[in-house]
């Protein structure tokens, strides 16, 4: 099967971990038959640089034509401590979400056995834990007008959701959850806010076509703390944009390192695929980086974007190896830490001989 994918590095580790997701790809290419096409496109900081744009078109159109996008890690210190920068790195991927028409982020939260001493929170609480978060991604306060007072001591950013918003993404995790384990959580702040109470209301008549599935609700301030106290409970998490950003961190350091989790934005074009950290430039070129994330959104890549299960299934395999192996950057283990690029190569080398 021919397979074409748009490669965006990005900033900071992006261009090093997406190297290593790349391997990956081609060796599971190589070990089923398929024939793997990439282009690449600038995006972030990176973009910035070299076009004054952070999401230029000719990248967009690289991403409309490919049948995946691939995507690093985008951001930079130099925006980041520049309140006043009218053009950011974040502003592209905002943006490439609204072009693609990428409503809903998945980010599956998982533990791995051997890396159960990593987590910050009991064994016995985080033991088996597996969820999907549904983030919603392209409505909300992310998206709503923004602005300052005319005299500049006030500042204002509009949370603003329509019905047709809310029901898409409601719809998504009951289908999700019907091929789970049929438990759907709803996070809203229901009690405050007007847009959480239009989440509310039509989640509760959408539960209705969903008999099967049980529902329950809970605020936003509640769903942070049970994610702590009780990860194991839940089974399909679905929220609102801010809520949903916030959460889905929270939730990745219950598996012990911010580098092991992946994620896949879906919608009405091309799915993009890519790890839920940041661009970490402290890390930039020194090969030390985590590239599971990146891996694991390539197999997430197969599953989803392609619908090969069993390409997926054998990169799960090949990165549950390599940690029991000892194969792990320093965020891991830092007294037997191994290179990113050496992660990599192990992961495609398990691929091809197995």
């Amino acid at each position: 099967m021919k397979l074409n994918i748009a490669v965006l590095a990005g900033d900071g580790i992006g261009p090093e971990i997406v190297d290593q997701a790349l391997k990956v790809v081609n060796a599971v290419a190589n070990k089923f038959g398929h024939d793997v096409s990439t282009k690449e496109g600038i995006v972030g900081a990176t973009a910035i640089d070299q076009v004054g744009d952070p999401y230029p078109e000719a990248t967009h159109e690289i991403c409309m034509n490919a049948d995946a996008v691939l995507f690093g890690a985008i951001g930079d210190p130099r925006f980041d401590n520049d309140p006043t920068a009218k053009v950011r790195p974040e502003q592209g991927l905002l943006r490439m979400r609204k072009q693609l028409g990428l409503y809903a982020n998945l980010r599956p939260v998982t533990t791995f056995p051997s890396l159960l001493h990593k987590s910050p929170l009991r064994k016995e609480l985080v033991e088996g834990a597996d969820f999907l978060c549904l983030r919603e991604l392209t409505g909300g306060i992310y998206f709503g007008d923004k602005g300052r007072t005319e005299d500049g001591n006030g500042a204002y950013d509009h949370c603003v959701y329509t019905k047709e918003e809310v029901e898409r993404i409601l719809h998504l995790a009951y289908k999700f959850a019907l091929q789970r384990d049929k438990r759907v959580t709803v996070v809203d702040k229901a009690n405050v806010l007007e847009t959480s109470r239009l989440w509310r209301e039509v989640a509760q008549k959408i539960e209705k076509e969903y008999p099967e599935v049980e529902t329950d609700y809970m605020f936003v301030d509640n769903a942070a703390m049970q994610i702590i106290q009780w990860p194991k409970k839940f089974d399909v998490m679905v929220t609102e944009n801010m809520f949903g950003d916030i959460l889905t961190d929270e939730a990745s350091v219950i598996t012990g390192s911010l580098g092991l989790l992946p994620s896949a934005s879906v919608g009405t074009h091309t799915s993009v695929f890519e790890p839920i950290h940041g661009s970490y430039p402290q890390a930039a070129g020194k090969d030390i980086a985590n590239p599971i994330a990146t891996i694991l959104s390539a197999a997430m890549m197969f599953e989803t974007a392609f619908d090969m299960k069993d390409e997926g299934a054998l990169i799960r395999k090949a990165v549950l190896a390599s940690m029991d192996a000892g194969v792990v950057t320093e965020d891991i283990d830092k007294e037997k830490s191994c290179k990113t690029s050496e992660v990599g190569d192990w992961i495609a080398n398990y691929i091809s001989v197995n």
